[in-house]
């Protein structure tokens, strides 16, 4: 089978991987424009393009696909047989997605019609979901909401993050695209419940920031979700720190402290006050413009004691 391959990031990785140990062929890979990365904003493309060159596979990378009205022309002159989209980051015009004999099949990561939109890893980790997993459906212009062709429940571990849940969700969905693939003229569609839909949207930078008056757990998620981007963030003595690593302090309250004070630090990370009079547990940071290290380590450096406050 003819196939081109659209995707950016890291986490398409496995399913371009996949593909290419079977018998298809992946006749072109569409991706991201590269975008300008560091003080000297270098431009860097994005990992599926750099697999690209190293495969010598042609990669073609429109600004905006929707408006490049010889999109479709190039895509047509592989033949494919279908187009698999993996965390490409532009939505596909009608005229890209019908193209191919088998339409278009997209890699979605999480149970549609739950998370619909660009960051479902993030929003399952924020909502404090136990189950997540992949959905292998057929796209449509609208978002997410094409017919399901197959699916798989994957657990969420106690303390994961975002990258580390968004790999091993990859590798699920790399498996599954390939026997979706192998099964595509036999597999019964099932319609989408739209009126169950919920949604993820975009994640900003801004939406990083912690708001200490909130519950403990509901920042544990926060840190959880935004690590490694855009990173959970606080200010202490006028520096911002990024909070990689944390969790709620169980069975422990405080009644005399306000939000975001330091209550104690010792060994295993500082303890800070938050809403509900619940108790948050720093483990690991990265001050700016330093690297990641130990909260206690930052603790005997920085000088810092109980009753200092994050802002």
């Amino acid at each position: 089978m003819k196939i081109v391959f659209f995707g950016s990031p890291a986490s398409a990785l496995p399913s371009l991987k996949k593909i290419l140990e079977t018998d298809h062929i992946v006749e072109l890979i569409i991706s991201q424009p590269d975008k300008p990365s560091g003080r000297g904003k270098k431009l860097i493309p994005p990992p599926v393009k750099k697999m690209a060159l190293d495969l010598n596979i042609p990669c073609y990378q429109p600004l905006r696909i929707k408006q490049e009205q010889s999109a479709p022309d190039i895509i047509k002159e592989t033949q494919p047989d279908l187009n698999v989209v993996v965390a490409y980051g532009q939505i596909i015009p009608s005229p890209i997605i019908y193209l191919p004999k088998y339409n278009s099949v997209n890699v979605h990561f999480s149970l549609l019609p739950k998370f619909r939109g660009a960051s479902p890893v993030q929003w399952t980790l924020l909502g404090g979901e136990e189950k997540t997993g992949i959905t292998i459906f057929e796209l449509v212009e609208k978002m997410d909401e094409g017919d399901i062709l197959a699916q798989e429940e994957v657990d969420v571990f106690p303390g994961e993050n975002a990258a580390e849940l968004e790999a091993r969700l990859a590798q699920t969905g790399a498996d599954l695209l390939i026997k979706t693939i192998a099964r595509i003229d036999k597999i019964k569609h099932r319609k989408q419940d739209h009126s169950q839909a919920t949604y993820a949207p975009k994640i900003k930078k801004e939406d990083g920031r912690i708001v200490w008056s909130k519950n403990a757990l509901l920042i544990e998620r926060q840190v959880r979700a935004f690590t490694p981007w855009p990173s959970a963030f606080a200010f202490l003595l006028e520096k911002r720190i990024k909070i990689l690593k944390g969790r709620r302090v169980e069975n422990k309250t405080n009644t005399l402290s306000s939000p975001g004070e330091l209550l104690r630090i010792e060994k295993e990370g500082i303890e800070v006050c938050c809403g509900e009079k619940s108790i948050f547990l720093i483990e690991s940071l990265q001050p700016e413009n330093r690297k990641k290290m130990d909260a206690y380590a930052f603790s005997l450096g920085a000088q810092i004691k109980p009753g200092d406050k994050l802002s």
